[in-house]
């Protein structure tokens, strides 16, 4: 339930799936009715960012919350990150791994070192202080980042929206602290080393090389 009463829609995007996703999907919005949910389904496999971008086109809400099918994080903080927003301090709002005192599981020392270098550059880019600049778990207007051009299809995503909002004007950009039920490899992870690279290059690339103007 969320604050305030909020309304939600939902929007479930299917990467191409190997498995039985598609299927369990089709399975519960046939047994939920009165849950309205959109639902897309990419005939093959395009990335991460590709599949934010296809529920981006159709979201409707005044805000959206980017939500990986992983439950790497919890749906049940939603309302921590809506806060900020709905108390008139925020615009965008980014659930950090490293900061307040949510439970989070203990992973790999070189993981989390690399998630910290790629913060250090992102923020050394952007000029921001993000403890976690490329969290899964953000909440901006919709308007906001439809006035983004993305292009980035992969993980590089991330890097590519913390470049061009750094750009946009009187930007408020808060940050709460969040859980984070990590998986392994071997359970299904899938960021590799070649994946920080291109978020490397595209924060180079959008912070120095590319000039977008700034969305009103």
């Amino acid at each position: 339930m969320l604050t305030h009463s909020i309304e939600k829609e939902i929007i479930v995007v299917n990467d191409c799936s190997k498995d039985d996703t598609d299927l369990m999907i089709r399975e519960y919005i046939d047994d939920n009715p009165n849950t309205p949910i959109k639902y897309f389904s990419h005939p093959h496999n395009q990335g991460k960012g590709a599949a934010i971008q296809t529920g981006l086109q159709a979201a409707t809400g005044d805000y959206l919350i980017i939500q990986d099918a992983d439950l790497e994080y919890d749906p049940k903080e939603y309302n921590l990150l809506l806060e900020p927003i709905l108390s008139g301090h925020a615009d965008i709002v980014y659930g950090s791994r490293f900061m307040g005192g949510q439970p989070h599981r203990i992973l790999f020392f070189w993981h989390t070192l690399g998630n910290k270098l790629l913060t250090f550059i992102s923020n050394l880019f952007t000029n921001m202080n993000l403890t976690d600049a490329h969290t899964c778990y953000k909440v901006i207007r919709t308007s906001t980042i439809k006035g983004i051009p993305l292009v980035e299809k992969r993980f590089a995503f991330d890097a590519e929206l913390n470049a061009k909002i750094a750009r946009i004007p009187k930007l408020r950009i808060y940050e709460v602290g969040i859980s984070y039920y990590g998986r392994t490899f071997a359970e299904g992870k899938k960021i590799r080393l070649r994946d920080a690279v291109r978020s490397i290059y595209s924060l180079v690339k959008y912070s120095v090389f590319c000039r977008m103007r700034a969305p009103k």
